[in-house]
């Protein structure tokens, strides 16, 4: 039995949450493997270490001294390492590093790759754990892909059998370079490993105690979703929830491993379980798992007289936003309009060039732009089971004066998908949530 346990930056962030840490990992022998992100704010006035490093390596790439910003950056860790009584020779490896630094001889990846370098140096010693860097098993490929079957192979040769410590965020290319994932990339080493190591469940340990049914700026105190789907997971986060992206744990969910996001800072919590599929549900009378939504659409409405009787006009019309490299995020239509609801930002530039063509190209009877649209999902895979969800939804909006833009719902009815007004996001939120939660 082996878990896995990733810590985010929040978890990191001082000596007192490297304490929660270790005994989080040191209340369970199962929890033999370690990922750590760089530290990161101790307040909302606080820097992520990992910003400095950019920060950092922009200075010097023109030529600025950055040296009160490295200054930040070491005294941090040494401050943490000092306040946990641990002995480790940190300041000659920040000396070498500026050094090279400052002779422009470390690249952007590398450098921002530092503040999980030195997290996990730190941590594997507080644990008394053996320290292993990312960039001796994660292997790219030279167009940025991982080469899986390598890197497991290489994790798998690794360690002495009494616990590890990895520095998330990283690893290294054909030729030795560093290599750094996108922001989150912590999340992607963790699954890795857990992936490689054929892991019974990852665990993802950050500041809330699994994934919120709401947005808690939005919503007070939302109850935590104690299971959801990889479906379901990818219907919340494109529709604009702050949660894992459903891409940086594929490796695990390609092994069936389940993860389970957990809070550092309230370890008793169960937190959100994620997999394929479930046998049972922890609580089968919740009919949405989450809601989410996203502000500033536009929608473009087109009304053409026997459109479905006309062959290719749908076609024509996405060809034009096609050429203009506009993405569409959703298509509702009726027997002779359609809609293309699409980011109010993306096309803001080349709007009057879009509308000019899609008038050429199928002499529309109407035309129309609507602004200042937010879209909302309300997502559950018992939704499709349970009639009357849909009705539910609308009467609850009706009755606190919302008024519905757009309506769009999947074959799969995993989701219902609205637009409201940007200035009654908030509230459609909230008035949904109190309908099915409380």
């Amino acid at each position: 039995m082996l878990k896995v346990t990733k810590f985010g930056g929040s978890s990191m962030a001082d000596a007192g949450q490297y304490r929660k840490v270790r005994d989080i990992v040191l209340a369970d022998p199962e929890r033999k493997v370690v990922i750590v992100s760089a530290a990161g704010k101790r307040n909302s006035d606080d820097h992520k270490l990992t910003d400095l490093l950019y920060l950092c390596h922009a200075h010097t790439k023109y030529g600025v001294a950055c040296d009160p910003i490295f200054d930040m950056i070491t005294s941090r860790y040494l401050e943490i390492r000092d306040e946990l009584g641990l002995s480790l020779d940190l300041e000659s490896e920040f000396a070498e590093l500026k050094k090279r630094l400052d002779a422009k001889q470390v690249s952007k990846d590398e450098l921002a790759s530092r503040g999980e370098y030195y997290s996990a140096k730190l941590m594997a010693a507080f644990l008394d754990f053996d320290f292993v860097d990312a960039a001796d098993w994660i292997f790219f490929n030279m167009d940025g892909s991982v080469d899986k079957q390598t890197s497991y192979d290489a994790l798998k040769k690794v360690g002495s059998g009494k616990g590890i410590v990895i520095p998330g965020f990283y690893g290294a290319m054909p030729d030795g370079r560093i290599r750094t994932f996108s922001r989150g990339g912590s999340d992607i080493t963790g699954a890795l490993a857990a992936a490689a190591l054929d892991a019974t469940v990852y665990e993802n340990w950050t500041d809330v105690s699994g994934i919120l049914m709401a947005d808690p700026r939005i919503v007070e105190n939302p109850q935590p979703i104690p299971e959801v789907t990889y479906d379901e997971l990818r219907e919340l986060s494109y529709a604009g929830a702050q949660v894992l992206h459903e891409g940086t744990i594929m490796p695990v969910r390609e092994k069936g491993i389940p993860v389970n996001i957990r809070n550092t800072n309230a370890p008793d919590d169960r937190g959100t379980f994620i997999q394929e599929s479930f046998d049972t549900e922890t609580d089968p009378h919740r009919v949405i798992t989450g809601i989410t939504g996203k502000k500033d659409f536009s929608i473009i409405t087109m009304f053409k007289r026997g459109m479905t009787s006309q062959v290719g006009v749908l076609r024509k019309v996405l060809s034009v936003l096609e050429r203009h490299g506009i993405s569409v995020d959703f298509v509702p239509n009726g027997i002779d309009n359609v809609s293309l609801v699409v980011r109010t930002d993306a096309i803001a530039k080349h709007l009057y060039a879009i509308m000019a063509e899609i008038q050429q190209e199928v002499q529309p009877d109407s035309l129309e732009v609507l602004d200042n649209i937010s879209v909302i999902a309300a997502v559950g895979h018992r939704m499709a089971f349970r009639p009357g969800v849909s009705g539910r939804i609308f009467n609850a909006l009706g009755e606190a004066g919302i008024n519905i833009r757009m309506i769009n719902q999947g074959p799969d009815e995993l989701n219902i998908i609205f637009g409201v007004d940007n200035k009654d996001f908030a509230e459609a939120i909230r008035v949904l949530y109190n309908s099915f939660v409380k």
